[in-house]
């Protein structure tokens, strides 16, 4: 069976022999008749469905070749488990919710293969040369050394202001602290 997608919608469709025959029947006899492997019955469905399926899937996935190719996935899914379906929503809704599964899903598997070296090499590395790491050494063991000389109700202010992370605090606190010029630049 051959079915050319987003082609024909059946609004548009001149209906003739068989298939006019076929568009009064209800998806739901479509679904029994598809679990037989009625092609044509596989194909009425097709043509009542495909622009919307294809139109949901274009909303999440936002590319035309991907949604169609999700829209052929989902048709394929329906061909393959028509004998499953057990009526508990319309069809409409169930080759929705198989579209929406496999939109998710093809779009967790796109943001897996986006991330290749070239990708990889290009995420900037947000890590602290040795020079400014050496700086925040230096800077952590001056706090630690100013903090040693506090009251302990002092440190105690000190650790609050410390959790509200105030940057503008340290450097004040260094330059009360006996910080000379060259220390202020540790701090800064």
């Amino acid at each position: 069976m051959t079915i050319h997608p987003f082609r024909l919608d059946a609004s548009e469709a001149p209906l003739y022999g068989p298939l006019a025959a076929m568009q009064t029947i209800s998806d739901e006899a479509l679904m029994a008749r598809i679990a037989a492997h009625d092609e044509l019955a596989m194909g009425v469905l097709f043509t009542r469905h495909n622009v919307r399926i294809y139109r949901f899937a274009l909303r999440l996935v936002r590319d035309r070749q991907q949604a169609e190719d999700l829209v052929g996935e989902a048709f394929l899914d329906v061909w393959r488990q028509a004998a499953m379906f057990q009526e508990r929503s319309a069809v409409a809704t169930w080759l929705l919710a198989i579209t929406r599964f496999k939109s998710l899903s093809s779009l967790r598997r796109r943001d897996e293969e986006k991330l290749d070296e070239t990708t990889a090499a290009a995420i900037p590395d947000t890590a602290d040369d040795p020079e400014m790491a050496m700086l925040k050494t230096e800077r952590a063991g001056l706090l630690r050394r100013c903090l040693a000389r506090l009251s302990p109700q002092h440190r105690e202010i000190v650790d609050l202001v410390y959790y509200l992370k105030s940057d503008e605090f340290c450097s004040a606190f260094l330059r009360c602290c006996g910080g000379g010029e060259g220390r202020q630049s540790i701090a800064r």
